[in-house]
């Protein structure tokens, strides 16, 4: 009974986290409670076992809590230092000085989205397309050119990099969590390149699209006046913030929870120089931080959790097995197919803490524990596959619904297939390049 029960319950939610996008922390909330509430009578998650790791609803004993606070700490603190960054005007300073330096329009739109890329392998992807935003609708509209285009792949340059780091984006941090990933192993791990070098790869790969995309767009840029930077502080910051992560790694080489409380102490740290030095209402600033997506992991955290108490994931992985015959090669295919696909229309936050624990399940039938560097083909391949499957349409990530959503307000009407039109072939270039790289590095 609990196991259906739970099933039913999570994939409801996942439909309507598609359905409904932005009430998605509504339903993942709503969810949450319910599963705790079935906890009581022993068919869902008990709350010791979602908040603490206590005993879960079906009496096993959890490993630790279902909500992972490393990761949340990670979140909430790096969310406060990049909302100050993306305030400061440092990031528009930087993409204006790239465009007065760009020998033609092509020049400028490809380095536009390079840039787009490298800050969202810091700041979340969202943040990454909001603070380019004016400086790329300014240029379009400087050009006489239509936006659509460049704003798609304005969004599908940030969703790449976001799995590159430890804090690009909410994917990244569940792996290195499940993973016991510190920054640094995401650069450089067991004596080989990580994941990090893989991305890069995909990015070269993937690059070649945004080539042909703008390849006729050779008018000259006409210069402009640079916006002012109101602070160079919360840069500052935001490289401290990463330089203190790279050196926590080895403090906390299990991440055992360092990592959290460093963003979350750089995060107050932020905070409280902006209300001394520029008067900022702390209580509106803090109101204003994106807690819906705050709340929606803590509620997915919770409704996996659920899965895993009443054993499902468990049995998800011995499925695959069954399915793939205990074929490395296969199953390592399946996954990033999987995730994909399914990536491409519904967020992939709920669908990678899924299974990053199914994952878990098929290494161990592999026969490989995390200290194993083989352990981690399994996992890398997921996250390729996750947090890149999202470019092929607009559904797919939050960056790209954003991106179209600044589009129909400036009165254009992009449509789903102008989308994936772009998205798809460079999707499939980014994923089959780093698929390759990790394939013969790790396995």
């Amino acid at each position: 009974m609990g196991p259906l029960l739970i099933s039913t319950i999570f994939v409801l939610c996942y439909i309507l986290f598609g359905a409904l996008p932005r009430y998605r922390h509504w339903v993942g909330l709503a969810g949450a409670a319910l599963v705790l509430v079935l906890g009581l009578f022993g068919l869902g998650i008990t709350f010791e076992a979602a908040f603490l790791g206590a005993l879960s609803g079906s009496g096993v004993q959890a490993a630790g809590p279902a909500v992972n606070w490393n990761v949340m700490g990670i979140f909430i603190g790096t969310l406060v230092v990049a909302e100050l960054f993306m305030r400061s005007g440092m990031p528009a300073h930087l993409a204006d000085l790239i465009i007065r330096r760009a020998p033609s329009t092509r020049m400028a739109l490809l380095a536009i989205c390079a840039m787009t890329s490298l800050i969202s392998a810091f700041v979340e992807n969202v943040a990454a397309v909001l603070i380019i935003a004016p400086v790329a609708l300014a240029l379009t509209e400087r050009l006489k050119i239509r936006p659509v285009p460049f704003f798609v792949a304005l969004a599908i340059s940030s969703n790449l990099q976001g799995c590159a780091t430890l804090i690009g984006d909410p994917p990244s941090m569940l792996l290195g969590a499940a993973g016991k990933m510190t920054f640094n192993d995401f650069i450089w791990m067991h004596g080989r390149p990580s994941i990090f070098f893989a991305v890069q790869l995909g990015a070269v790969a993937s690059f070649l699209v945004l080539v042909a995309l703008f390849w006729r767009h050779r008018q000259p840029v006409e210069p402009e006046a640079i916006p002012p930077v109101k602070s160079k502080v919360p840069s500052y910051l935001m490289v401290a913030l990463i330089v203190a992560l790279a050196l926590s790694s080895f403090f906390d080489p299990g991440f055992g929870g360092l990592a959290g409380i460093i963003c979350v102490v750089f995060g107050v740290i932020a905070l409280a120089w902006d209300v001394i030095f520029h008067r900022t209402d702390a209580v509106k600033f803090v109101r204003e931080l994106d807690w819906p997506t705050t709340a929606f992991l803590l509620a997915v955290f919770i409704l996996v959790g659920a899965l895993r108490a009443q054993g499902i994931l468990e049995q998800l992985a011995q499925w695959i097995q069954g399915v793939t015959g205990g074929n490395l090669f296969v199953t390592f295919l399946m996954l990033i197919g999987i995730a994909m696909v399914v990536s491409a229309f519904v967020d992939n936050v709920p669908f990678l803490i899924a299974m990053i624990p199914v994952t878990m399940e098929l290494n161990a039938g592999f026969g490989y524990d995390l200290g194993n560097p083989k352990a981690y083909l399994l996992l890398f391949g997921l996250l390729i596959g996750a947090s890149l499957g999202g470019n092929i349409s607009p559904i797919g990530a939050a960056a790209n619904i954003v991106a179209m959503g600044l589009m129909q307000k400036r009165g254009y009407k992009p449509t789903f297939w102008e989308f994936v039109r772009i998205g798809l072939p460079f999707t499939l270039l980014a994923i089959g390049a780093g698929a390759v790289f990790v394939w013969f590095v790790w396995q």
